[in-house]
């Protein structure tokens, strides 16, 4: 028996017909000093594993005991770290520190309690900031104080619920490596709730992943040698086994076929369709320069002068081209794409599309955005229609109609068509945005970290549904987004943006993999970890606002 056991523990919620059975016969043992993730979709029930462990909730059926004894409430000796950081915003850096080491050692002087909580603020590198309030840290740093407050606690055991979702991708890759650290000096039992498999595979030395009925699957043994490093991993063969092994598994009982092929799109001309003429005379000059970024720059007026945010930023699109647009946070790659939906005027240089300068907004370059901003008092149907019946003015009734459906079909919405927007998850209101921006039959599809707000295994859902409907329309598309398999997953060509401000193009990556394309299949591509090693190691080369030297715009269009 380990230091925690599961033995065939039952739980839900509510009654009768609204009873929800949320965990089923879970049986699970925890060797003390192991580290085991437990991986799953939103939804499955993880948090709910997790409050039993902590003494927040109770089985129904079944028990859970720590060291043989069941578990009947909070406790010190298991200390937990929420998603969210659950502060006290009016306590400094220190003094929330100080919380935890007054609640475990009441006894200690003065002076032996803030020895401690320096300590275990310095385990986590606030040293700098012992004196600032929450209000006056990032994200990440919050986190971290969330870390050393329960490792203040001196726990016999730390519960992570998916402490690092609500970070962006660099501050979450840099907090999952101090919090590695951490546990490679303490060794003390660790269990992590998380959606996403490489974080699973760095932290962990078992996976166990729970399935949408709330049943747990076969545990994962993550045989790869500690320490283990970030970067290296991208070349080890085990890691890519085991990568591909478990987001097979993920995907095979988390992600059904839920796009059918039964509607046909109707032969409707959407309002900014060309003549059939002006179409044939201008596809030959149009499909290599289809879209033209010309010494574009992006400068805002503050108080100490002009800011160059984005600069001399050239590049020129095929017709049906995919884009993805990365760098790190505050490099501009939002500002490219506002300038490019006409949303942010142009400060120098010209953006054309087809032939014409963007000048406004236009329906014609459809964008959708990290949230997609419906009308909440309208169904998805209604959402979608009201920009199809502007751009299809000459269709009849029924036949914008059959348009709307048919993209909500595409998108996996066939039986959610009439739902209130207010009444779906985040997930299925992404999907009506991504609905809305196909049905408006753009010349531009423009994606600004469309799945930025949902966890990494309802992404990996919508971007097999972006892929099929992009697969149908070939839009030309440009996909902003900080996600480095998301970028190499959808894209033609990946285009890396420096550091800002003055933030250019840094290096741009061809991606030759064949279309069309799945997350499963794309792992067990020989070349896929080459495209990823090139991006990480631009990625790396700009970490922490470095700004080294960019090669001149020739030198990256001859690659």
């Amino acid at each position: 028996m380990g230091i925690l056991t599961f033995d065939n523990v039952n739980k839900g919620f509510g009654e009768g017909a609204h009873r929800a059975e949320v965990l089923k016969n879970i049986s699970l043992d925890v060797a003390e000093g192991e580290f085991v993730a437990i991986l799953g979709f939103s939804g499955t029930g993880k948090s709910t594993l997790m409050n039993l462990i902590a003494g927040l909730e109770t089985p129904d059926t079944g028990s859970v005991t720590f060291k043989g004894a069941p578990i009947e409430g909070p406790g010190p000796e298991r200390g937990l770290v929420f998603q969210s950081y659950s502060l006290m915003p009016w306590l400094t850096v220190q003094g929330n520190v100080m919380l935890a080491i007054d609640a475990v050692h009441p006894k200690l002087s003065k002076a032996e309690k803030a020895e401690k909580a320096a300590h275990y603020i310095q385990m986590v590198g606030l040293s700098h900031a012992t004196s600032r309030r929450p209000a006056e840290l990032s994200g990440g740093m919050r986190q971290r104080v969330s870390v050393a407050r329960a490792l203040a606690m001196d726990p016999e055991m730390l519960l992570l619920d998916e402490p690092l979702s609500a970070l962006d991708a660099l501050t979450r890759a840099n907090l999952a490596d101090e919090i590695l650290e951490i546990w490679e000096r303490d060794r003390k039992t660790c269990i992590l709730i998380t959606n996403d498999v490489d974080e699973a595979i760095l932290l962990a030395d078992r996976i166990v992943p729970l399935n949408p009925d709330g049943t747990l699957g076969e545990p994962v043994t993550v045989n790869i040698p500690r320490p283990r490093d970030r970067m290296a991993m991208n070349t080890d063969e085990t890691f890519k086994a085991l990568r591909a092994e478990v987001t097979s598994y993920l995907m095979d009982v988390g992600i059904e076929a839920k796009v059918e092929g039964s509607r046909v799109l109707p032969d409707v001309t959407p309002i900014h369709g060309v003549p059939k003429a002006v179409a044939e005379a201008a596809a030959s000059g149009a499909t290599e320069r289809y879209m033209d970024f010309s010494q574009v720059h992006k400068v805002y007026p503050t108080p100490k002068g002009p800011l160059t945010v984005v600069e001399d930023f050239n590049l020129k699109l095929r017709k049906g081209e995919f884009i993805s647009l990365i760098g790190h946070s505050g490099c501009g790659k939002s500002t490219v794409l506002t300038m490019a939906a006409g949303l942010n005027e142009i400060s120098k240089g010209v953006i054309a599309l087809d032939g014409r300068g963007v000048l406004g907004a236009d329906p014609e370059r459809a964008v959708v955005f990290q949230s997609p901003n419906l009308f909440p008092w309208l169904s998805a149907k209604e959402n979608v229609a009201i920009g199809v019946d502007k751009v299809y003015p000459r269709a009849s009734q029924a036949e914008r109609q059959d348009v709307v459906e048919y993209y909500l079909e595409r998108v996996g919405l066939a039986d959610s068509m009439d739902k209130q927007a207010s009444s779906l998850s985040n997930g299925m209101k992404q999907r009506v945005g991504i609905a809305r921006a196909f049905a408006l039959s753009p010349k531009l599809l423009l994606l600004d970290e469309p799945f930025g707000m949902l966890d990494s295994l309802t992404r990996w859902e919508l971007q097999e549904v972006l892929m099929e409907v992009w697969s149908r329309t070939k839009v030309t598309a440009i996909c902003v987004t900080h996600d480095v398999d998301e970028a190499i997953l959808l894209a033609d060509r990946v285009v890396m943006m420096t550091n800002g401000p003055q933030a250019t193009i840094g290096k741009i990556t061809n991606v030759d993999l064949p279309r069309p394309r799945t997350r499963k299949a794309l792992l067990e591509h020989p070349d896929y970890y080459t495209y990823r090693q090139e991006v990480l190691d631009f990625l790396e080369e700009f970490e922490h606002g470095a700004k080294p030297k960019p090669k001149p715009a020739s030198a990256i269009a001859a690659e």
